[in-house]
C-alpha cells in the first residue's frame, strides 16, 4: 500500500478520490487550503483508514514549499503525489487575479504551485521508488504566450485556465524525461468533462460527468504501472495539445519556470 498526498482534497474530485484511496487501504495525507474543512475531511477519512491532513495556500509559492518540507518530514515514505488541486476559469466576465506573488492566479495555483510541490518532493519520492507522480489536467489546453506568461494583454478567465494545463501538460513530459531510469513516473490526464464541481458551477457550465466519472483517471496511473510521460483522457491513452511535445517549447517553459518559481 502507498502513502499518498493528494492536493485539494476537501471538495469535488479530490475529496472522492481521497476516499477511494483511503478505502482500498492507502495512507492518504489529504491538502486543503482551509484548516477546519481539512481537519473535518480527516475526521471522516479516519473512519475508513488511515489519513493526515496539512493545510496550505497553493497562491503563495512559500506555503506550497513549507507544505513540501512539512510532508517530507511527517511522511519520510511518501511514494505518490497527486496534484489535484486547481481554481478555475473563474466567473463570467471575471476580471484577471493575482496570487500572494503577483503571478497571474491560475497560471500560478494550476501549473506553478504543482510544480513547485513535486521539486519539494522529489527527493522523498526518489528515495521510495516505484514512486508516483500524477498530474490532473485537463483537455482544454492553450500554448503559453511567453512574450505574456502573466496574460497581460486581452486576459479571459477560460484562455488563463487552457494555458496554465498547457503548462502542466508540457512540464509532465519535459519531467519524465529528466527522471528516466530513476524510479519515479510522472503523467497528466483529464479527468473529465465539465463535472459536477463547485468549480464548474461557478464557471457558469452545466456539468456534464460527476466526479465518479473523473476518479478512475487519477486512481489508476496513481495505483497502478501505466508508463511514464503519458497524457490520458480519463483512463484511455491520448494525446495532448501537439506544442505540448515540442522540445523547444518545453525548454521555453522550464526557464520560464525557473525564473517564476525562484524563492
Amino acid at each position: 500500500m502507498s502513502t499518498i498526498l493528494i492536493t485539494g482534497a476537501t471538495s469535488g474530485l479530490g475529496r472522492y478520490v481521497a476516499f477511494e484511496l483511503v478505502r482500498a487501504g492507502h495512507v492518504v495525507l489529504a491538502h486543503g487550503r482551509d484548516r477546519g474543512r481539512t481537519e473535518s475531511l480527516v475526521a471522516e477519512l479516519r473512519l475508513e483508514g488511515e489519513a493526515e491532513g496539512f493545510v496550505a495556500d497553493l497562491a503563495s509559492l512559500a506555503e506550497v514549499r513549507d507544505l513540501g518540507a512539512r510532508v517530507a518530514e511527517a511522511r519520510p515514505g511518501l511514494d505518490v503525489l497527486i496534484n489535484n488541486a486547481g481554481v478555475g476559469a473563474g466567473s463570467p466576465g471575471a476580471g484577471r487575479e493575482l496570487s500572494a506573488d503577483g503571478h497571474e492566479l491560475r497560471l500560478a495555483v494550476n501549473y506553478l504551485a504543482p510544480v513547485a510541490l513535486t521539486r519539494a518532493l522529489l527527493p522523498t519520492l526518489t528515495a521510495n521508488t516505484p514512486a508516483r507522480i500524477v498530474n490532473v489536467g485537463s483537455v482544454g489546453q492553450e500554448p503559453l504566450d511567453f512574450d505574456d506568461p502573466g496574460f497581460t494583454r486581452g486576459y479571459a478567465g477560460f484562455a488563463a485556465y487552457c494555458r496554465a494545463k498547457f503548462a502542466l501538460a508540457a512540464h509532465t513530459f519535459a519531467l519524465a524525461e529528466e527522471l528516466k531510469g530513476t524510479g519515479v513516473s510522472v503523467n497528466v490526464l483529464h479527468p473529465a468533462t465539465f463535472m459536477d464541481t463547485a468549480m464548474v458551477r461557478e464557471g457558469g457550465m452545466a456539468p456534464w460527468s460527476t466526479v465518479a466519472d473523473g476518479a478512475p483517471g487519477v486512481l489508476t496511473p496513481a495505483t497502478e504501472d501505466v508508463g511514464s510521460g503519458g497524457y490520458f483522457d480519463g483512463t484511455s491513452p491520448a494525446r495532448a495539445h501537439e506544442a505540448t511535445y515540442d522540445r523547444e517549447v518545453q525548454k521555453r517553459l522550464v526557464a520560464l519556470t525557473n525564473q517564476l518559481v525562484a524563492p
